[in-house]
């Protein structure tokens, strides 16, 4: 399967009888899936079926769904509320013989709301259905669509994605074989310590200061930061070879990346080292960025 990107746009455009419409779909990035829908009757009663299709096509990203409909040769039919123009003209020349003015005209009654009203012309049942129908098709068009655009831009994304995990695997190649690492240099750091200490302070066990050192080695040994990062290293170029919906697993990666990263650095005894695992974290970080766009 292929990577995929959450971002995305395609439209699919259909007619049938009088009725024309078009269907349009953008998704963007989201934690989870997200469908908002905009349809008019009389194609709001296929918006279940839409949003079964769409969350069967789709794993994550928010969707924009747009359905444009517009119907053609179908006059509006005017209709006029007798009893209420009666009413209404007969109150408005008993006011106006009272007052003294002149009686209403007919253009003035037929404003007043409620005397005009306009409605537009009955739905063919059998044609309004062909139409929800065929929606129904321009959406499975425009999905098609819409997949392989999020497709095309996934597999760009991948390229990155393995770019920036070839530069964090040999940032932790150089950090394993960083001098600085090797026992002696660790040794010779610690003795320079401990020789400073004991030339400027009295009274301090000799013994109990070099065990002290021993136990700060140990702590500051970032091996198994390095295995660590080496192992969501492999497990992340594994999800991508793999493809499909795998936004959420590598954001667990780039997490745990991250967090392993952090480590290394409180963890360096020694500038060289710190430099690596601060560069390591900065490439991190772009490898987390974009997993964000990834379905």
């Amino acid at each position: 399967m292929a990577v995929s990107s959450m971002t995305g746009f395609a439209r699919a455009a259909g007619s049938s009888g009088a009725w024309r419409w078009a269907f349009e779909l953008k998704t963007v990035n989201a934690k989870g899936l997200d469908l908002r829908l905009r349809m008019p009757p009389p194609f709001d009663r296929v918006e279940t079926e839409a949003r079964a299709r769409l969350a069967k096509a789709l794993a994550r990203g928010t969707c924009f769904g747009t359905l444009a409909v517009q119907r053609e040769g179908s006059a509006a039919e005017v209709r006029i509320d007798a009893a209420a123009l009666e009413s209404i003209a007969a109150a408005a020349r008993a006011a106006a013989a009272e007052a003294g003015l002149q009686p209403p005209t007919m253009d003035g009654i037929l404003a007043v709301r409620g005397v005009v009203e306009t409605v537009e012309a009955a739905d063919d049942e059998t044609a309004a259905a062909a139409a929800c129908a065929g929606a129904l098709t321009s959406l499975d068009e425009a999905l098609a669509a819409l997949a392989a655009a999020r497709r095309a831009e996934g597999e760009a994304l991948a390229a990155l994605l393995s770019e920036r995990l070839k530069a964090i695997a040999a940032i932790v190649e150089a950090a394993d074989a960083n001098p600085a690492r090797r026992p002696e240099a660790v040794r010779d750091r610690l003795a320079q310590s401990v020789a400073a200490l004991m030339g400027s302070s009295r009274g301090l066990d000799e013994n109990r200061l070099y065990q002290e050192a021993i136990l700060l080695a140990a702590k500051a040994d970032i091996r198994e930061e390095l295995d660590r990062l080496k192992t969501h290293v492999a497990a992340a170029r594994a999800l991508i070879e793999e493809g499909g919906a795998i936004g959420r697993r590598l954001d667990f990666l780039s997490q745990e990346l991250a967090r392993e990263a952090s480590t290394l650095c409180a963890k360096a005894n020694d500038v060289s080292l710190t430099a690596q695992g601060l560069e390591l974290r900065a490439q991190i970080e772009q490898f987390r960025e974009q997993v964000q766009n990834v379905e």
